[in-house]
């Protein structure tokens, strides 16, 4: 898997970077498809944003967040993506299932 973490006018820290890392391994656990993962963290004024980017085979799946802390925005973003991964993970197993079982 590809991780790359870029900042748009903000450095990313060890810190930032090991947080986010953490993180996205959760995500990573409940589907093992992932290809790569693009996260972009942005101040503007006193907004942080968050996005994150991942490549799964046949799919782009994205999530965004802000907030005033960018730690929280990271964690929000990050539950959103995970949402998005169960459930495109539970689609890929009923279609796969639909095919061996027809319904009759």
């Amino acid at each position: 898997m590809n991780l790359n973490i870029t900042g748009h006018h903000v450095e990313v820290t060890p810190a930032i970077h090991d947080y986010a890392t953490g993180k996205l391994d959760r995500v990573i656990r409940h589907f093992d498809h992932v290809t790569s993962v693009h996260v972009i963290l942005s101040v503007e004024k006193l907004r942080q944003k968050a996005e994150i980017t991942l490549h799964v085979k046949g799919k782009d799946i994205y999530a965004d967040a802000t907030n005033d802390d960018l730690y929280a925005a990271i964690d929000a973003v990050v539950d959103k993506l995970d949402r998005q991964v169960l459930r495109h993970k539970e689609r890929i197993t009923e279609h796969a299932r639909d095919k061996h079982h027809p319904v009759e």
